[in-house]
């Protein structure tokens, strides 16, 4: 289709990728000078660079086979109304962006309409079903990776794959003020802080959260003084609202993104869901513990189908447990108290993590041109290459 400017449709299904998709189009508004449209799904960081989402990016972020069945008929509906509108739009490219739930059927219903079709964040058939590989390479055009041993794998499966870098370290992590968050809050200056990190999806924090909040009332009994920072994303704020309104102990919640890292460099140690943000705080050198629960039915194919020792990124990276995991039945108040309890006291305990934090920031290589400079290259690549 011939038009004056490319027009890219981007659909992204939760926070985490709402992000990436925020970076990336303001990357290439610089590259192409503005002269570029966006059409498609995505959440506010989306939106504040011009994209008109479909519907609510919230409807996509459910997790798990049991967790997604009851959403099917809309899950369903919105799939439908996703390639309705692409196939009408006829867009110079599609970049789907992690979901892959979603967005890899997404990609199979558009694979004929003649759209090159870019997956940003390589699906993990490393990790879970490599024997999905072959499908896969005939769904897309192009990969972009997060992570640099991907590319190997995927060209293995002759699947053209670019290497751009994790997100994370371009988002300034590591420039956290928490001296200046504390006072911006009242936080005392010498008292144990503690970041709880549930995750982005309703499901997902309501199997992690209350547990968290019990661990953190054990905590409490040794340090009265105990503070909680909880950073939350939009699609999740309500929930987190919800479950946390008996907690009897002083909470902070971080809903400013801009704040985000800050809040991280105030806390002491962490409680964090598996995922992204592990590696942030990993940059941000806070010490933590990894807790992860899903349906039984959900964990059960998760263990069948698993071929890595690690759930969080920065064990992954750092080929080590780094920070320790508990995930499902370990994932105990009990348990995780304990662990954050160590961690408040011993400075070894502390250092041994940020130790390993080092090494798996070092896996991720250099930082120039940040990820979303080289992603918006390959984006503009593919629409050159098919033009």
């Amino acid at each position: 289709m011939s038009r004056q400017k490319p027009l890219i449709f981007i659909v992204s299904g939760e926070a985490s990728g709402d992000n990436l998709a925020g970076r990336l189009m303001s990357a290439i508004k610089a590259r192409t000078g503005g002269r570029v449209s966006f059409a498609g799904v995505g959440g506010p960081q989306s939106e504040a660079q011009g994209l008109k989402s479909l519907f609510p990016m919230g409807e996509l972020s459910i997790m798990g086979l049991a967790e997604v069945l009851p959403h099917l008929p809309r899950l369903i509906k919105r799939l439908k109304q996703t390639v309705a509108t692409a196939r009408e739009l006829k867009p110079d490219v599609i970049v789907t962006i992690d979901s892959p739930g979603f967005c890899l059927r997404l990609a199979k219903k558009l694979r004929d309409s003649g759209i090159p079709i870019v997956h940003y964040v390589a699906p993990q058939f490393w990790a879970w079903r490599p024997d999905r590989v072959s499908e896969f390479s005939k769904r897309v055009n192009h990969v972009m990776a997060l992570l640099p041993f991907e590319v190997a794998f995927f060209a293995d499966h002759d699947i053209p794959c670019t290497y751009v870098g994790h997100p994370a370290i371009e988002a300034g992590a590591e420039l956290g003020d928490g001296p200046a968050f504390r006072a911006r809050h009242n936080l005392p200056p010498d008292a144990p802080v503690i970041c709880v990190v549930p995750g982005s999806r309703n499901g997902e924090v309501r199997k992690i959260l209350p547990v968290f909040g019990e661990a953190l009332l054990l905590l409490k009994e040794t340090y009265p003084d105990l503070h909680v920072v909880i950073p939350v994303v939009q699609s999740a704020a309500a929930e987190v609202t919800r479950l946390t309104g008996d907690w009897d102990m002083s909470v902070t919640f971080v809903t400013d993104m801009a704040e985000r890292f800050d809040a991280f460099a105030a806390c002491n140690a962490a409680m964090a869901k598996s995922g992204t943000v592990t590696l942030e705080l990993a940059l941000s050198n806070v010490p933590m513990v990894v807790g992860y629960r899903l349906n039984p039915i959900t964990a059960f194919f998760v263990r069948r189908l698993a071929r890595v020792k690690y759930a969080s990124l920065v064990n992954l990276l750092a080929d080590r447990e780094v920070a320790p995991e508990l995930l499902q039945e370990p994932c105990t108040p009990e348990n995780l108290a304990a662990i954050i309890a160590k961690l408040l006291v011993s400075s070894e305990a502390r250092e041994a993590q940020r130790e390993g934090f080092r090494v798996a920031i070092e896996a991720l290589g250099g930082r120039i041109p940040p990820p979303s400079e080289r992603a918006a290259k390959v984006v503009l690549d593919v629409i050159s290459e098919h033009r």
